[in-house]
């Protein structure tokens, strides 16, 4: 195959791959494999099926027609299985493990055992034409996945059918990114477990609930930062590291009594003050910083239960290691670490929309009201405006993450 590539796009594919093993999460991950691809073929659109319980699910989107609409970022949180038969195009180089390309979807020659579901388009009010689809192989010739991207566009950005070289293009690049993308799915998975192992101790720590937040956080992130001009590759170093850094907020509940974990009904003052003293054994776990990574996460397990107010805890404490620290001021405003600020509000809002043994599922008119009212109070005024302003993809991030 590498014969067959130009020795520049060679190169470019092996500096790349590069820049993949350094990506710790498998969404920021895909999106960068996802962009790439579609880069080197001109592609408008595309996804990413990763293998789970025998079956694709939709991991990761991206559609550049959509995103210049003003809703098309909810569509980047599909959530839907497709079953490895020669039923669609991906279940078929699935289940094949060898590329697929198609010219028109919605022309498709009646010899084949394939068909093309346009629900999707439907909805989005979208055209999918030129389809190419490639397996995703890691080690051991294990399939991991499938990738495939959308409506090659030629210079004047209308769609037209792939080309030979760009079958050989885009599954040689996948052959690369299959080893990374096995690695980030395995570093999510870890971080699940150890979530599943706090949620033998907190039933309300799972693994639907940390992906939301994890999700909402980036989310709201990126709507502040491009507001506030940030760089793109800031966005996405930032990105990167955020999510899984606000996945373990709670992390510390590990050490706190199933007593009053599992306790149904509010906690007496002693409990609750027993209880905040989780966020300082969150960040004690990080204190040995090898990176960006473990300093976000610390500042984060420290001080996601301040308010803008400067009304919440554990304020400003002088040495968290400390086997005798106390409680100080209320962190207020812009003292409290803007990665606190957003997985506040996203831990909140997650909660208050879900059942907890202590309460029941608020109605989402209820949960907004509340967010409205706490503006400049528990929460940054401008994250709560940013969240409403992208309140579309909230709810798509709800659903993909559902509790089921």
């Amino acid at each position: 195959m590498v014969s067959g590539l130009h020795k520049n796009r060679v190169a470019a594919i092996l500096k790349i791959t590069e820049d993949l093993n350094r990506i710790k999460d498998i969404d920021s991950l895909l999106d960068r494999v996802l962009l790439e691809a579609r880069r080197f073929s001109r592609a408008d659109a595309g996804s990413i099926y990763l293998l789970e319980n025998r079956k694709l699910r939709i991991n990761y989107v991206q559609n550049d027609t959509l995103m210049q609409k003003e809703s098309g970022k909810k569509f980047l949180y599909q959530n839907h299985e497709i079953p490895i038969n020669d039923k669609s195009m991906a279940g078929y180089v699935a289940m094949t493990r060898k590329p697929l390309i198609i010219a028109d979807a919605y022309a498709l020659d009646e010899a084949v055992p394939y068909g093309f579901n346009r629900s999707f388009d439907e909805t989005a009010r979208y055209r999918t034409r030129s389809v190419l689809t490639v397996p995703l192989m890691a080690s051991r010739n294990r399939l991991i996945g499938v990738m495939q991207i959308i409506n090659s566009l030629d210079p004047g950005g209308a769609a037209v059918p792939f080309r030979g070289e760009d079958e050989l293009v885009v599954a040689y690049f996948a052959n690369h990114a299959a080893g990374s993308i096995e690695k980030a799915k395995m570093t999510r998975e870890i971080i699940l477990r150890m979530i599943g192992i706090a949620e033998l101790r907190d039933p309300e720590e799972t693994g639907a609930h940390v992906n939301r937040v994890g999700a909402y956080s980036i989310e709201i992130y990126s709507k502040w930062a491009a507001e506030h001009g940030v760089a793109e590759s800031e966005i996405k170093r930032v990105r990167d590291i955020l999510r899984i850094a606000a996945m373990l907020h709670d992390v510390g509940k590990v050490a706190i009594s199933d007593t009053l974990l599992k306790k149904h009904g509010p906690l007496s003052p002693a409990e609750y003050e027993h209880m905040q003293r989780h966020v300082i054994l969150g960040a004690r776990l990080f204190r040995d910083s090898t990176s960006d990574w473990d300093d976000m996460a610390a500042e984060i397990a420290l001080n996601h239960h301040e308010r803008w107010d400067g009304s919440g805890y554990p304020g400003k404490v002088l040495d968290v290691t400390a086997d005798d620290w106390r409680p100080g001021p209320g962190k207020k405003g812009e003292e409290i670490p803007l990665s606190a600020r957003i997985v506040a509000l996203a831990d909140v809002y997650d909660a208050l929309s879900s059942q907890r043994a202590y309460k029941e599922c608020w109605a989402e008119e209820k949960t907004l009201a509340y967010i409205r009212d706490q503006k400049g109070r528990q929460f940054d005024p401008e994250l709560v405006d940013v969240f409403f302003s992208i309140y579309d993809v909230i709810r798509a991030i709800r659903g993909k993450y559902g509790d089921h």
